[in-house]
Order: C-alpha cells, then structure tokens, then sequence
C-alpha cells in the first residue's frame, strides 16, 4: 500500500475506501466484438464528407486497415466508391489499388487522394504520386478480334455474330431501334437516324465523310453518331460542313456504363454530346503556363417544356437542355418558371489538369506470348496523362483557378500539352495542343 501510496498509484472514495489509479495509455484495451456500435455514419457537417451516396466513414476504414495490415503492405478495393479506403490507406503509409466502373466514383477519389496529398504537404509529411488508368479498349476485348485456331469462314462467322453482339448492345443501352438495309446506319430514334462508330478505333473524318455520302444518297438529315473516340481536331469544322449541306449530326461518347448490364436494363445509361475546350498557352523563356479559355458542353437530358407540362404543383425539377442547367418550378396557381443555373462556362468545370509534355510517357502492357511463355513489353499506341497541375472545386471553395502555374518546359523545340477538364457530371474532355518552344 504504501509503494502505490508513494508512486501516488491511489485515491480515496467518500468513504475513505482506496481505489487503485489505472490509465488508459496502460490498458491494452478489449478484443473488438462482432457488432461495432462505437462508429458513426458520415454526417452531414462531417469534413471527410465527399456527397457519395455510400460514403464509409474513415473511423470504419481505419479499424479494418489497422487491424489487417502492417505499413507498406498493399491495400486494395475493387468498388471503391468515394475513396475512403485509398484516402486512410494513404494516411497509414498502405499502397492501395482501387477500381470502380462509375466514373462519379473515380472522379470523387481522384479528388479526394489530391486532398489527401495537400495535407501531407501542409503538415511537411511525404506522399505519394498516384495514377488514374482507364481500362479504355480492354473492356470492350470480348467484342475484339476472333480465334485464330479457327477455319477462315468459320472466324468470319463468329466475327460477324461479335460486331452483332456490339450493335445490338449499344442500341439497347441508346434505347435505338435496330435498322436493316442502310450501309452507315445501324438504327433509328425520335426521328433521327443512329450510326455507332468502331469498338477499337475512333471515329474519323473519312467515316463522317461515309455518313454524309450516304445522308445524301437517302435524303437522310438528323443523325446521332455514337463514338468510344473521336479523331483529334474533328470537331467542329467536320460538323459545319455537314450542317452546310443540310445534315445535322449530332456526336455522342459511348459511357463505359455501356459494360453495366444492371445499368443497361435499368436504363440508366446517358449518352453525353461531345464537349470541347479552348485553351491558351503562355510562354515565358523556358517557362510554360496554359489558360482555360472556354469549355463548351452541348448536353440535353429532358425536354424542358415537357418536364414543365408534366411537373405537379408546387413542384420542380432540373433538366439539362441545349448545354445549359435549368430549374422548372410550378406555383400553386400553375405558373412555370425557368431558372438557368449555369450562368457561366466555367459552371460547368469541376476539375481540370495539364500535363505539360504529353507524349513522354507511353502506355506500355506486358503480353504473354503463348506459344514461348515468355512475357513482353509492347507499347499500346496511347500515352499516360500526368496531372502536372490542377484545380479543382471542393465543398469548402467553390473557386477554380483558369490559369495554371508556370511549368520548367522540355528542353525541346515543340511540345504537345494535354489539358483534361472534368464537368459536373464527372465526364472527361481532353484536348491537346502543339506548342513551339523558343530556345
């Protein structure tokens, strides 16, 4: 007693009884059960808030990481969602990999790992680079390329029975009806004709120039064109030159929802019109800045005047038409009214990047020859963006910067910088532009 009394290991109730003091950094605590009631959902006010609808709390994150890995060991989650795990996978020094096919979901990470990395940086922590790899081509492999062990007729067959597949699946997700017996055109919706591009190619001047040849052959002048890529600096002289001679062609990026059998009978896949960026370079001796200049997003979802006709009573309801966001309203007497929400081009940005020498950096994949075993390098054709620089709004600031900082510029004559912009509906426009570098 009198060790714990000089160690001043003891105190005393009301009614003189000792009681032996314990803390808490002492205890090695109790075995987590079954049912954690000591965690919370992301509310409202919470910073760690991202506005995805399954949001985990980081606590839950933590708890699991924690208790199943040491640092440096490799975290990974195929349905990433908002980012949780890779955001406390990186606070805990874990490699993470993540994926997700919604690209709300990759978008809301992105943002959040570069949060991430600022505070690490405020707080003279280290972090880590990170890339951002769409699978672009490689999921749409099924519908690519035939068994070469195959009779040549029979690779001819099975070939037509894949392109099929194809058509018969984007024409489905597009809500299109099919049609038979037109070269271009692969169906038909609210009155315009559908064609859909190449599964492994983008689309070019010379097959706009097929569409037109035969819109005029067929006396054909509204057409949706369906595309995964289009062929750089396409747009917009190839669609002026339509509209010249009577045709309207409208071009639209196949979503990777396309791949989503949940989303395709659930009809809940969008098919975005194709948007277009005009930047500026700035160059300053060896110094390389760009300024956004305008971005120009052509989206229709719902007619305005039929959501207006069918909206209730003291009801509203937003609707995407001609590239701008507005907001119906009817009154309790029935009147309508329309508010325009974007006020501004830059409305529409939620993110945009540069990467300030596009082309020094290739795709490269390792193929496995399956005759030798062996495995190779081979470049697939496309280059990596780095995101060099970037703003971004967030919850906290709303504002975006429209001119990046100066970047040390390649010791070349030429350069090609990329210039990716994410719109508020998480859709990726890039452009790229050729800049001469004086030395």
């Amino acid at each position: 007693m009198q060790r714990y009394e000089d160690e001043d290991r003891l105190y005393y109730t009301s009614n003189g009884i000792p009681r032996y003091k314990q803390y808490l950094e002492e205890m090695s605590g109790v075995p987590a059960q079954d049912l954690w009631l000591d965690l919370f959902a992301v509310n409202s006010q919470a910073r760690e808030r991202a506005g995805y609808p399954t949001q985990k709390p980081e606590a839950l994150l933590e708890r699991i990481i924690r208790a199943s890995s040491n640092e440096n060991d490799i975290i990974a989650d195929f349905f990433c969602g908002s980012g949780t795990t890779a955001a406390v996978a990186e606070k805990l020094n874990r490699k993470w990999i993540c994926t997700d096919l919604g690209k709300f979901a990759i978008h809301t990470t992105r943002k959040r790992l570069i949060g991430v990395q600022r505070e690490r940086k405020a707080k003279d922590q280290t972090y880590r680079a990170f890339e951002i790899l769409n699978l672009g081509k490689y999921e749409r492999q099924h519908f690519i390329g035939v068994n070469p062990n195959l009779r040549e007729e029979e690779q001819r067959k099975q070939l037509e029975a894949k392109e099929a597949d194809f058509l018969n699946l984007i024409l489905k997700a597009y809500k299109a009806e099919k049609t038979d017996g037109l070269r271009a055109f692969h169906g038909k919706k609210a009155g315009r004709m559908v064609v859909v591009g190449p599964v492994n190619l983008p689309v070019t001047r010379l097959f706009i120039e097929e569409i037109i040849l035969e819109c005029r052959q067929k006396h054909i002048t509204k057409v949706d064109l369906l595309g995964f890529e289009f062929e750089m600096g396409l747009f917009p002289n190839v669609l002026d030159e339509a509209k010249s001679k009577g045709i309207d062609i409208a071009p639209k990026y196949i979503p990777a929802d396309v791949f989503d059998k949940r989303a395709v009978d659930k009809g809940q896949v969008v098919f975005h019109d194709v948007a277009f960026i005009e930047v500026k370079p700035l160059v300053q001796g060896k110094m390389v800045a760009v300024q956004l200049t305008d971005f120009s997003v052509f989206y229709s979802q719902g007619r305005a005047d039929d959501v207006a006709a069918a909206l209730k009573e003291k009801a509203s309801k937003i609707v995407v038409e001609k590239g701008q966001i507005v907001k119906i309203s009817k009154d309790k007497n029935g009147v309508v009214t329309k508010e325009r929400l974007t006020k501004t081009w830059t409305d529409w940005i939620d993110y945009w990047s540069v990467d300030f020498d596009f082309e020094n950096k290739r795709e490269i994949i390792r193929v496995k020859d399956k005759a030798t075993g062996e495995v190779e390098e081979k470049w697939t054709g496309d280059y990596v963006f780095e995101n060099e620089w970037q703003s971004f709004r967030t919850k906290q600031n709303r504002t975006l910067e429209l001119t990046s900082a100066y970047h040390e510029a390649p010791n070349k004559k030429r350069v090609k910088i990329a210039v990716k912009v994410v719109d508020i509906f998480g859709n990726d426009t890039m452009t790229i532009v050729d800049v001469s570098l004086k030395k």
